[in-house]
């Protein structure tokens, strides 16, 4: 017996439901994305290795997936390095090529390439697959769609307010009331560990203070002196563990905290232009909300730190992140390009909307009429009736063989097509059809030259 086929583990088949319903998120980011000027592009789905190895870190190079060089690829490893058994040393030997691990990293080698070709600010959009050799589990896959837009040339604070309205303008299209935007700054972050003397510990202390809503004050105080962060310094930042009140009273209160600290002034300026000019162009659905403890991609973001949170009915991670970078393409040697970008998460938007009920009805409706086949003579007439629904639009299709009615009815109820169409010799030869709605059970007889009209209004 033939073993069954499977799919690799952390990959996914998708029915054509599923497909409706994520090309509806991903039309709808879309059309939002080219409303607010962004371009479409596309990179190759892998690149040469040395564009990716090196770029996010050691854990990040371990989840790359390699390609191996065509035709005999063991033949440039000697016996001596085969003998050493160190997949790092042969791993370069035989492997030239990567599948990409996102867009953003292929994104700043696009820049640097094309950048006579450019015009700047550039603004482009990427929807397309990334590769990951994780552990799959739970909402973790091993390829995924990233759907990212970025502008690159421009240290303009109003990039920031045209990418909260972008967020805003999308879960207003899906309907998804209730999401919180998220608001850090990394210089802020950066201004708190100055002065409470603990710069050389920045990544220990964010990591700890952006576990405050898992472990609690104590959990984190815990953390942070484990990690060598003396008590008067985790003394000094207490505050931030009971951080609340308007906007206007967080911001006065990070003032006092990093009146010491130009850094962290600077971001809270940063931060209070970016509040200040929304409360003037107040946002459709969202909610936007200063959170001190995010800290996502420290290593990365230079300015603003954005998060996207779901409606608190759904439990659910972050939907969407992004942030201000100073140097994305330095890593391939053009130097202060500052760019800021978000990403939307399309597979946990899914998950949101489907829980929330939030999908169209009409998304998951491809084909609306289907025409009977009662044979050869019957099929050409039925035929005429696709064709002419075909332009105007409406989807139609023929059951390819004059099989029993009932199963061919069986297939229109299975594929929830809403109307058949019945043509016999009757309606041959009259110039008619008999429309059958089937959720009604009604049917009527209409001129063929009238169906598409008549459809339209259904």
């Amino acid at each position: 017996m033939a073993q069954k086929p499977s799919i690799p583990k952390g990959t996914r088949d998708f029915s054509p439901t599923e497909v409706a319903k994520r090309s509806y998120i991903m039309d709808s980011i879309k059309a939002q994305f080219q409303l607010f000027g962004f371009q479409p592009i596309e990179t190759p789905s892998f690149e040469n290795s040395g564009t990716l190895m090196g770029k996010y870190g050691e854990e990040g190079d371990r989840l790359i997936f390699k390609i191996l060089n065509s035709g005999d690829f063991l033949s440039k490893v000697d016996d001596t390095l085969y003998g050493q058994k160190d997949s790092g040393k042969i791993t370069s030997r035989i492997s030239e090529k990567a599948l990409r691990y996102d867009l953003t990293v292929p994104f700043a080698r696009y820049v640097v390439q094309h950048q006579n070709e450019l015009t700047f600010p550039f603004k482009r959009y990427q929807i397309q697959p990334v590769w990951r050799a994780d552990r799959p589990q739970k909402g973790r896959f091993r390829e995924f769609y990233q759907c990212d837009a970025d502008v690159v040339g421009s240290t303009s604070l109003w990039q920031e307010i045209n990418f909260i309205q972008l967020y805003d303008a999308v879960f207003s299209q899906l309907k998804l009331d209730g999401v919180t935007i998220k608001i850090n700054n990394r210089k802020i972050l950066s201004g708190i560990a100055e002065v409470i003397g603990a710069s050389d510990k920045l990544i220990d202390f964010t990591v700890a203070l952006d576990k405050l809503d898992k472990i609690g004050a104590e959990g984190v105080k815990k953390e942070m002196l484990a990690k060598g962060i003396s008590e008067d310094a985790i003394e000094k930042v207490a505050p931030l563990f009971d951080f609340t009140g308007t906007t206007t009273e967080k911001l006065a209160q990070l003032k006092v905290l990093l009146a010491d600290s130009e850094e962290g002034l600077k971001g809270v300026e940063e931060l209070a232009f970016i509040m200040t000019t929304l409360d003037n162009m107040p946002l459709q659905t969202a909610t936007i909300a200063i959170d001190v403890t995010l800290a996502r991609g420290l290593n990365y973001y230079t300015g603003a730190i954005f998060e996207v949170a779901a409606p608190d009915t759904v439990k659910m991670g972050s939907i969407g992140g992004g942030g201000r970078y100073d140097d994305l393409t330095g890593i391939f040697g053009l130097k202060n390009i500052s760019g800021v970008g978000i990403s939307f998460g399309l597979d946990r938007i899914y998950l949101v909307l489907e829980e929330l009920g939030l999908f169209p009805e009409t998304v998951t409706k491809s084909t609306k009429v289907l025409c009977i086949n009662f044979g050869d003579t019957e099929a050409l007439y039925a035929m005429q009736a696709v064709t002419l629904l075909r332009k105007n639009g409406i989807a139609a299709e023929l059951y390819p063989d004059p099989a029993k009615m009932k199963k061919q009815m069986t297939y229109a109820d299975k594929r929830a097509i809403p109307f058949v169409i019945l043509a016999g010799s009757n309606e041959i030869e009259n110039k008619t059809i008999t429309l059958k709605n089937m959720e009604a059970g009604t049917q009527e007889t209409i001129k063929l030259d009238e169906l598409a009209a008549s459809l339209s209004d259904h």
